[in-house]
């Protein structure tokens, strides 16, 4: 590992119905590490990025994140925590189509109270960080789908989370695109120290993370 343990998961289970999902998953990550997680379909690697990422609440188990026990939180606190402290990107980049890439970067920012102004120029030097500050005042229809995801990347990194989770996000490009995000997550970790989690079915990008973990029926191999 790479520094400081900023996410620790154990004994983590879920199930839905009589179906068990997650049985026991242990996991953790530390600051500027990018740690993949593969596995078939079916394994549990997307309830336990929703879990993970805070969006879906295990049956048991601890989950402590930038050192805060995030099952203990109230719906209230762990919105705001989530806003503030977590990043997500997604295979399809859910953009607002009526406002141009700088608002969509700054949303996250306006809903975490940060002013205008400074929100603004938090975005833009984030667009400029993906290469996209050339095209701020774009609206998703008139960005490529790479150009797009690269937004996305930027809008989930405006709140300087302390994780960025990303689920499938090179899963709907094509090949020369795919290789250019999986550069920029990379240089996100080595300029911000970002530590990054990603679940995927590409084995060019997990053969570039920190480490790859694979799943089957609910538990890591």
């Amino acid at each position: 590992m790479t520094g400081n343990k900023i996410i620790s998961a154990d004994g983590i289970t879920k199930s839905f119905g009589t179906l068990q999902v997650l049985r026991g998953v242990e996991f953790s990550a530390a600051q500027g590490e990018v740690v993949a997680i593969t596995g078939a379909s079916g394994a549990g690697k997307t309830t336990l990025l929703q879990i993970l990422g805070t969006l879906s609440t295990p049956d048991a188990g601890s989950l402590v994140i930038d050192g805060t026990d995030v099952l203990s939180l109230e719906s209230r606190e762990l919105a705001a925590f989530r806003c503030r402290r977590i990043g997500f990107v997604f295979q399809f980049h859910h953009l607002l189509p009526e406002f141009t890439a700088l608002e969509n970067v700054m949303i996250p920012a306006l809903i975490a109270g940060r002013s205008s102004k400074d929100a603004s120029a938090a975005a833009l030097a984030l667009l400029e960080n993906v290469g996209l500050a050339a095209r701020s005042s774009h609206k998703p229809s008139e960005l490529s789908g790479g150009e797009q995801q690269r937004v996305a990347i930027a809008r989930a990194l405006i709140n300087r989370p302390a994780v960025l989770f990303a689920d499938e996000p090179t899963g709907n490009l094509d090949s020369a695109t795919k290789e250019e995000i999986h550069r920029l997550f990379f240089r996100l970790r080595d300029t911000l120290g970002q530590t990054i989690v990603i679940v995927t079915h590409d084995p060019s990008l997990a053969a570039l993370c920190d480490r790859t973990l694979t799943m089957r029926d609910g538990e890591f191999l």
